[in-house]
C-alpha cells in the first residue's frame, strides 16, 4: 500500500478510529517506555491483554480462572462480567502500586526497547530512533536510514513479539518518506492503527529535520482477517469512504522526543460510527 501524505492524513474514514490512542501509543514507543503504566494514565487499553494475560497466568494470581479469557469474554455473560471485574481491579493496581506495576505492567523487550535500546553483543545499548534522525539530518541520501525491531534473541522476552518489525526512511526532493514492512498484519483492528502511527511518525521526524513529507509505504507479510471479524469487515466494506482529515502539529517542541499527546491532533475527521470487534491475544 502507497499513500501520498501530501494528499491528507491516513486515518481510516470508513469506521471510526481512536486517533488519541495511536498518538499515545507512538510516543510511547518513542519514550522507549515497555510498561503500560503510561498508557493507562492517558486513558489507552490497547495493550492491557498481554499484560493482565501475565498476571493471570502467575503464582501471584488468586482470582477466579481466567483461562481463554478473549474468547470466553465474548460468550460467556458471567464470564464476561468477573473478566471486566479483574481487568479493572488490574489496570488500578498497575496504576496505583509501583511494585505490581513493575512486575506486571511490563511487556519486556517489545518496541520502546528494540527502538530507544536495542542491546549489543558488548553490553551496552544502542538509540536506532535518535541515531536515524540525526542520519537524516546529516546525511539524508543514506540508505542506511534503518529501524528494525526484530531482535531474535529477545523475541522470548516480549509479551507480542513486533508485528511492524523494520522501517526505512528515504528523502528525496526535500520530502521524508517511510516504508515500513510487517510481518504479521490484522487487517481490521490493527493495520488501520499501524497505517496512521508511522505517518504519524514520518510527520513528526520530517518537522524536527526541516522537511517536507512525501509517502508511507506499508509492506505485509502475513496479512489475515480473523474469523470473529467477517461480520465487521462485511459492514466496513459496505461503507463509502470519506475525505481524509488533515494533521496538526502543534507546540514549540525542537525535538521528537519532547512533542507531548495535546501537540498532535488531526481536522476535519468526519468518518463512519465505529465498529467493535474483539482483540485476538
Amino acid at each position: 500500500m502507497r499513500f501520498d501524505l501530501n494528499e491528507g492524513f491516513p486515518l481510516l474514514t470508513t469506521k471510526r478510529i481512536p486517533f488519541r490512542l495511536i498518538v499515545s501509543e507512538l510516543l510511547w514507543f518513542m519514550k522507549g517506555d515497555t510498561n503500560i503504566r503510561y498508557l493507562l494514565q492517558h486513558n489507552n487499553n490497547i495493550w492491557n491483554e498481554w499484560a493482565f494475560k501475565r498476571w493471570v497466568e502467575s503464582a501471584s494470581y488468586e482470582g477466579p480462572d481466567m483461562a481463554n479469557f478473549g474468547l470466553r469474554s465474548q460468550t460467556d455473560e458471567d464470564f464476561a462480567a468477573s473478566y471486566t471485574e479483574q481487568m479493572n481491579r488490574f489496570k488500578e493496581l498497575v496504576l496505583t502500586d509501583d511494585a505490581f506495576a513493575a512486575q506486571f505492567g511490563e511487556l519486556g523487550d517489545v518496541y520502546g526497547k528494540q527502538w530507544r535500546a536495542w542491546q549489543t553483543t558488548k553490553g551496552d545499548t544502542l538509540d536506532q530512533l535518535h541515531d536515524v534522525i540525526e542520519m537524516i539530518k546529516r546525511n539524508p541520501d543514506s540508505r542506511r536510514l534503518i529501524v528494525s525491531a526484530w531482535n531474535p534473541e529477545d523475541i522470548p522476552l516480549m509479551a507480542l513479539p513486533p508485528c511492524h518489525t523494520l522501517f526505512q526512511f528515504y528523502v528525496a526532493d526535500g520530502k521524508l518518506s517511510c516504508q515500513l514492512y510487517q510481518r504479521s498484519a490484522d487487517i481490521f483492528l490493527g493495520i488501520p492503527f499501524n497505517i496512521a502511527s508511522y505517518a504519524l511518525l514520518t510527520h513528526l521526524i520530517a518537522r524536527e529535520c526541516g522537511l517536507a513529507v512525501g509517502e508511507f509505504v506499508h509492506t505485509l507479510g502475513d496479512a489475515h482477517i480473523y474469523t470473529n471479524h467477517m461480520d465487521q469487515i462485511q459492514e466496513q466494506l459496505a461503507r463509502a469512504p470519506k475525505s481524509l482529515p488533515k494533521l496538526e502539529l502543534s507546540g514549540d517542541w525542537t525535538s521528537v522526543f519532547d512533542a507531548e499527546v495535546e501537540d498532535i491532533a488531526v481536522e476535519g475527521y468526519d468518518p463512519h460510527p465505529t465498529i467493535k470487534a474483539p482483540v485476538a491475544v
